[in-house]
């Protein structure tokens, strides 16, 4: 585990993921990198060197520094490549995995425009593969942070989500978060235990950083 952020090697993904339909049309989801964004500007001012995968989202641009790099992604494959070329290249401390991924992409890929014209349009679905797998597949002591989003979910669901995406993944720490009445709530997860409610996306960065560093 991490004991210390001072030089540390951090590496974040956020925003979301793009998976095309067609050369003009993707699926996508309303994940505006803001929470990857925070944790990482937060990393940066304890000390850690941070690598910063984002994805397309309309917020304004993240300025890059000697400690803060931000490498840039659309699509789901784009950000898997990213991904592994990074973890087999260099050595990082501590992942965090709070990218909106795409749990789907479509089964056929149409070259060129699907006409605007059609009474109907089917679109078969297929599962996409578990990023937050490569994680630990790639460096095992790597101390790993996911994140959980079921909106308008209760505790129970969200802490019993969070202990399978444990079990799956062997992440660390889970943040099992969601949205009730546009307010947002979340609970900090690990194997053996769960914080208490969390408010505020803020409050969930400090408490994060607090159980990284104790643990």
């Amino acid at each position: 585990m991490v004991t210390s952020l001072r030089n540390k090697k951090v590496i974040i993904t956020a925003g979301p993921t793009w998976v095309k339909i067609d050369s003009v049309r993707v699926i996508s989801n309303t994940a505006t990198g803001s929470t990857g964004i925070l944790l990482a500007k937060k990393f940066v001012r304890l000390g850690a060197k941070v690598t910063l995968l984002l994805g397309p989202m309309g917020l304004s641009k993240v300025g890059q520094s000697r400690a803060l790099r931000v490498l840039h992604f659309q699509y789901f494959n784009e950000l898997k490549v990213l991904l592994e070329k990074e973890l087999s290249t260099k050595k990082y401390d501590l992942a965090i995995h709070c990218a909106a991924v795409s749990d789907y992409k479509p089964k056929f890929f149409k070259k060129g425009k699907i006409s605007s014209g059609l009474k109907e349009l089917n679109i078969k679905l297929i599962p996409t593969t578990k990023i937050i797998k490569i994680f630990k597949k790639i460096q095992p002591s790597i101390t790993l942070v996911g994140f959980k989003f079921e909106p308008e979910a209760s505790r129970f669901k969200l802490i019993n989500e969070a202990r399978t995406l444990i079990h799956n993944t062997q992440a660390d720490f889970v943040i099992a978060n969601t949205l009730k009445a546009e307010r947002y709530l979340a609970y900090l997860v690990t194997k053996d235990q769960e914080s208490a409610l969390i408010f505020t996306k803020r409050d969930m960065v400090e408490g994060l950083i607090r159980s990284i560093m104790k643990n």
